[in-house]
């Protein structure tokens, strides 16, 4: 078992930036991928970033391409997202995940689902 622990979400203006963090634990060794993900009210669960931890790629969601961006801590055991020029249209929940088994890191994107480990979630809320 993976556990996944979000923290850094909160409140900023159109332009702003914040930082989230991911700090994973357990069976860590054995994910392939990890990632954030995102959910506004009424709308589906989105790709953000994810992290492929064998090969060090990192695939973006069209929608954050150029303001976001994934890190680790060297210890593997950190996600970071740092999220700048940040848009009203951000505003969502965001989620830490996290696949193991056979997946293909880049498809988690698209496919948000086929992660087996989620965080509970931190609140990012952007006015304008």
């Amino acid at each position: 078992q993976v556990q996944l622990v979000e923290s850094g979400g909160g409140s900023v203006q159109a332009g702003g930036s914040l930082r989230l963090s991911c700090a994973a634990s357990g069976s860590t060794y054995r994910t392939q991928c990890m990632g954030w993900f995102r959910q506004a009210p009424g709308k589906e669960r989105e790709g953000v970033a994810v992290f492929d931890t064998a090969g060090g790629r990192i695939y973006y969601g069209d929608s954050v391409k150029g303001r976001f961006t994934v890190s680790q801590d060297n210890s593997k055991s950190t996600l970071f997202l740092q999220m700048n020029s940040l848009k009203p249209d951000d505003t969502a929940m965001y989620y830490c995940a996290a696949a193991d088994g056979w997946v293909v890191c880049s498809g988690l994107v698209s496919r948000p689902y086929e992660n087996n480990y989620w965080g509970q979630g931190t609140q990012v809320t952007v006015s304008s």
